[in-house]
């Protein structure tokens, strides 16, 4: 057991013999708890010809266990909320509730992280509702498919190549009972998960109440043996034009970025802000006010763990031309790469970014959250320590890291052309 000192949130940590890690936050001052499970495996773990199992199985884990037919009934018994979410890195389901009432989360996730009722007709009854998500979501929505598309184009052998519904739904159309059942096998477990509670308990309870209902799951031994395929280098822009029934053309232009673990990506996350971080960020400012190309536009880093990407994406005004909001974003884009950033405008950044943590820090499902996502990222120092490297970051390093990036050789460019 460690226990760690911070100005800001405090925890200890603790492992159990099957390999679960638990960390403990004592919140004194809410009466809410907040219990949490991070399983370290996301799209990025799926097999190519079986893509979409991750968020197809965080829909199964509220269909019910053996003993437990209804996950959400206690939950709601016990005065508490409860959801989940899949990315590309890794899935989290998490519950709060009274303080008083935290067992209860602690009995329905122990339950279901090694006794989920996997049936033959809740296979099928979910297959159709991601089924039926896919349609939706992805192809019934104008630019619906955006990440279908830009990701095929960005990615070429790491698995972020599809997004986290999968690379085809006919994977999920096709999966097995058999398949899913062994998918379960392999990542929900003990040792290929992170609990993290936050509430006004004390950790040695904690500990003792994970000890109670998670100390005797198994974990299987070949349970999380996996590498997954580097992404080679980009030497060539890329491009693809569609032509959809949408209200606007559009541009969007990727770049291959760091991970999350380089220093690159802080200087990446603060560029995002510096060009999109509200109606007087640069992109606003000249491309939808002065020059008047877009009617909206944004930038964003995808935040990935492995090297992810840095997107601006823009609705054209009518009349024009997507080589004229094109060449917009590059304007913009060099810039930064040639023009140092205001001190004013890098503080107003920082300002922001160090407020959302702050407000962050009151919550104690944030906490709990933020716990797990820095321990699966393996340096819990980051837990209290992003805002001094956000504050490390001056103008000078801006210029270097635009530059870094914002290269056409590694480019991707998706242009949607609307239909007349």
């Amino acid at each position: 057991m460690r226990e760690h000192d911070t100005n800001m949130i405090e925890y200890k940590e603790h492992s159990l013999p099957n390999g679960l890690t638990i960390l403990a936050n004592r919140d004194t001052t809410s009466r809410m708890a907040a219990v949490n499970i991070l399983y370290k495996v996301g799209a990025r773990n799926e097999n190519p010809e079986r893509t979409g199992f991750a968020h197809l199985f965080e829909h199964l884990m509220f269909r019910g266990t053996r003993h437990v037919p209804h996950f959400d009934i206690p939950v709601q018994q016990a005065c508490g909320e409860n959801n989940a979410f899949t990315n590309n890195d890794y899935t989290d389901y998490y519950i709060t509730l009274p303080k008083d009432n935290i067992e209860t989360a602690f009995w329905l996730e122990s339950d279901r992280m090694e006794g989920l009722d996997i049936t033959r007709k809740a296979l099928e009854t979910e297959k159709k509702v991601v089924i039926e998500e896919y349609n939706q979501r992805y192809l019934n929505q104008p630019y619906g498919d955006m990440w279908l598309l830009l990701r095929e184009m960005a990615y070429k052998t790491h698995p972020y190549r599809w997004p986290t519904i999968g690379l085809s739904i006919e994977h999920v159309a096709a999966a097995t009972l058999a398949e899913v059942k062994e998918f379960y096998r392999r990542w929900y477990n003990p040792a290929n998960a992170i609990l993290s509670v936050s509430a006004d308990i004390s950790e040695q309870q904690i500990f003792e109440m994970a000890g109670k209902w998670f100390g005797d799951l198994p974990s299987p031994a070949d349970a999380q043996t996996q590498e997954l395929p580097s992404e080679p280098p980009q030497t060539a822009p890329r491009r693809s034009e569609v032509v959809h029934a949408v209200p606007a053309s559009a541009v969007t232009i990727a770049f291959r970025m760091s991970g999350r673990m380089d220093r690159q990506f802080y200087g990446c996350d603060v560029m995002s802000d510096l060009l999109a971080g509200g109606t007087s960020a640069r992109l606003y400012q000249r491309l939808v006010k002065e020059r008047q190309l877009f009617s909206a536009i944004n930038a964003y880093i995808t935040g990935d763990i492995d090297p992810g990407l840095f997107v601006v994406t823009g609705h054209l005004h009518p009349g024009i031309t997507p080589e004229q909001g094109e060449r917009g974003i590059w304007d913009e884009l060099e810039r930064l790469q040639n023009e140092p950033a205001s001190e004013y405008e890098l503080e107003k950044v920082k300002n922001k970014f160090e407020a959302g943590v702050i407000f962050g820090e009151l919550n104690v499902m944030n906490k709990a959250m933020n716990m797990a996502f820095y321990r699966m990222l393996g340096d819990m120092s980051l837990l209290n320590g992003e805002v001094a490297i956000f504050r490390s970051i001056g103008a000078e390093e801006i210029v270097r890291t635009a530059r870094e990036v914002f290269v056409p050789e590694r480019s991707s460019t998706l242009i949607y052309i609307a239909e007349e």
